[in-house]
């Protein structure tokens, strides 16, 4: 069978060499470009760049193409929807696909009673509103975020993100009021890391901040970020009965690990235990603007008139683009499609792992897998997992880092991949890992 990967010229080649040019002299320098080529087509899991070079994707846009780059029920949806009107602010005058919207997706929301929906721009965005509106139901100043987050850059975003640099350094003062307790990391706290990360949040909550000040603890189900690190059920369900006993709203930060990148429509439904508030973002309409908080109607609806809102918020197009995003999860099946992708990867990078001393974690839930890379001494190495990033992409294969330590492959492949398309790149990944430790003691 035809290899999809297809590399016409040297990476990056001449075409997007002089865009890069061009960019330099007229982008910010905090824009850098983590690929050295320039997109002219994306299908499916495949880029072309303006070279004529065809990659496989494991970026994913950050995780924004769960259902894979340009899908034909999508892009469909965003021209109609675009011929008809392109903006008016939805409490200006409304339209149906808002309301459609929060109908199609409160109906997969693993959260029981009544439920409400509001819709942003961003992930930073339903964050920060997500906050503003457990504050404005309890009445209460202070959050409680984890060692290792990240939940976006606007300011409440930032002051609740844990990674100082990039993200933080020099744009103090923080918002007041945050907190930051352990993560249930089973690989940095050991088997006992619930129980570890419970006590230390419970004794936040004597020597930090006393309870009655809290309006919300926020966590991801699995750190995006911070290395692709899942929770565990065990840890969900002391932090569900230490927020029930206080009166704390429990906001799940989906913006990453939600619409079906665990192979669950969220992460937190592994878990089997609910919260109060979900951000989702990302995924959500195909890589259109869009995010959303999702929750109980009685915290949903605490804001007063106006309180919260925006003017391009849950604009008319990227609402058409999510419903069918909605509609393609279903009909193609795709959260079992995630799992089934989780498993062939978790496989293969194990096998890379016992025979790889420098593979020192595979870790994740489904498709959201993260593989960790440390030096002769044990030591997390940045350095390998970027040539294992600059290796793979001269194979044809595009992928991203995480991690505290930048130690981290993660993988965010559109869910729509093929077998033949996911076999190829797990060979390029598997040759980029050999040749990256190759030359690593061991």
């Amino acid at each position: 069978m035809a290899k999809s990967i297809v590399l016409k010229t040297a990476v990056p080649g001449p075409t997007s060499i002089e865009l890069a040019a061009r960019k330099e002299r007229v982008v910010a320098d905090a824009k850098s470009l983590w690929m050295p080529f320039f997109v002219a087509e994306g299908r499916g899991a495949l880029l072309t760049d303006v070279d004529g070079n065809t990659f496989i994707d494991f970026a994913g846009g950050i995780g924004c193409l769960n259902v894979g780059h340009s899908h034909p029920r999508v892009t469909a949806a965003v021209v109609e929807a675009a011929q008809r009107f392109l903006h008016t602010d939805f409490t200006i005058v409304p339209y149906e696909v808002y309301v459609e919207l929060a109908e199609r997706l409160l109906a997969r929301t693993p959260i029981s009673g009544p439920l409400k929906a509001v819709f942003f721009n961003s992930g930073a965005e339903a964050v920060e509103n997500a906050v503003k509106i457990a504050k404005a139901f309890t009445g209460r100043p202070a959050v409680i975020a984890y060692d290792a987050a990240f939940h976006g850059r606007t300011h409440m975003a930032m002051s609740l993100t844990s990674k100082v640099r990039p993200y933080k350094a020099g744009f103090g003062p923080f918002a007041p009021e945050v907190y930051r307790v352990e993560f249930p990391n089973e690989r940095r706290l050991g088997p006992d890391a619930a129980e570890i990360a419970l006590a230390d949040l419970r004794r936040a909550l004597t020597t930090r901040v006393a309870p009655d000040a809290v309006a919300a603890v926020i966590i991801e189900p699995v750190q995006g970020e911070g290395g692709f690190v899942p929770a565990s059920r065990a840890y969900f369900e002391g932090l569900r009965e230490i927020c029930d006993e206080h009166g704390i709203v429990l906001i799940a930060d989906e913006v990453q690990s939600g619409y079906g990148r665990t192979g669950r429509m969220f992460a937190m439904e592994h878990f089997g235990v609910e919260p109060d508030l979900i951000t989702v973002a990302k995924s959500i309409a195909g890589g259109m603007p869009i995010s959303g908080v999702v929750g109980r109607a009685e915290i949903m609806d605490a804001p007063g008139d106006s309180q919260i809102g925006g003017t391009y918020v849950g604009n008319p197009v990227a609402c058409a683009a999510a419903v069918a995003v909605l509609d393609v999860i279903e009909e193609e099946r795709l959260l079992e499609r995630g799992l089934a992708l989780g498993e062939t990867m978790r496989r293969r990078f194990e096998t890379m792992q016992a025979g790889n001393p420098h593979i020192a974690d595979v870790r994740g839930l489904g498709a959201m897998l993260g593989v960790e890379f440390v030096d002769e001494a044990g030591e997390p190495s940045a350095e390998i997992a970027s040539r294992v990033v600059q290796g793979s992409m001269e194979r044809g294969l595009i992928l991203l880092k995480a991690g505290v330590a930048g130690n981290v492959i993660r993988t965010l492949v559109p869910l729509v991949i093929t077998d033949e398309q996911l076999d190829e790149a797990l060979d390029v990944f598997g040759a980029a890992v050999a040749a990256a430790t190759v030359a690593v003691p061991a």
